[in-house]
């Protein structure tokens, strides 16, 4: 299993999580404890190392 980067949609957290395509893992921000938060896609992350 992989890790990849999930944004907490709350904070702005960013930190990395195991992730398996196609199986659903309930996650939790380990900054503030949403459990609001989603993966960071290739395109968004490379937008946010340009700025």
């Amino acid at each position: 299993m992989e890790e990849k980067d999930f944004k907490c949609l709350r904070c702005g957290a960013v930190n990395k999580y195991p992730y398996e395509k196609g199986k659903m893992i309930e996650r939790q921000c380990r900054k503030c404890g949403s459990n609001s938060i989603r993966i960071v896609k290739e395109k968004d992350a490379n937008k946010e190392q340009k700025k």
